[in-house]
C-alpha cells in the first residue's frame, strides 16, 4: 500500500466547476412550471392568461402569475396589452423562441426514456 504525502494532491482528482451561466440556466429552467409555460407558448403561440392556466391545470393562478412575471423580467416572455379591449396576451420573445431546439430535445428524450407508469407514480 502506497502512502501519499499530505502535500501531494491525488492525481485522479480533477478540479471541476460548473459554468455559472449553465448553472443559472438549469436553475431557471428547472424552476417548477417555467419549462411547461415556455413549452406551451412554443407549441401554441401567444396565449391569454386563462388559456395558459387551462393548459397547465396543476399550476395555481398565483404561481402562474409569479412565473410569468419572472419570465418577463428575464426577457423570455413578452406581456402584451391591447388597449382597445383590455386583452392581455403572453408570447415568447426571440430569446424565448430560442428554447425551441432544447424543448424538442427534451420531448424526444422523454418519449424515449419515460414510461407512463413512471410518470403516474410521481
Amino acid at each position: 500500500m502506497q502512502m501519499m504525502s499530505p502535500n501531494k494532491q491525488d492525481e485522479s482528482t480533477v478540479d471541476f466547476e460548473l459554468c455559472p451561466r449553465f448553472e443559472q440556466t438549469f436553475s431557471f429552467l428547472g424552476k417548477k412550471w417555467n419549462g411547461l409555460i415556455i413549452d406551451v407558448l412554443l407549441q401554441e403561440g401567444p396565449q391569454r392568461f386563462r388559456d395558459l392556466a387551462r393548459k397547465i391545470p396543476r399550476c395555481s393562478d398565483r404561481v402562474l402569475v409569479e412565473r410569468l412575471k419572472e419570465l418577463e423580467l428575464n426577457g423570455i416572455v413578452l406581456r402584451q396589452t391591447f388597449p382597445d379591449n383590455a386583452l392581455i396576451e403572453y408570447e415568447l420573445t426571440q430569446k424565448g423562441q430560442e428554447f425551441k431546439d432544447i424543448m424538442t430535445a427534451v420531448h424526444a428524450w422523454s418519449d424515449k426514456w419515460y414510461c407512463p407508469t413512471e410518470i403516474n407514480q410521481k
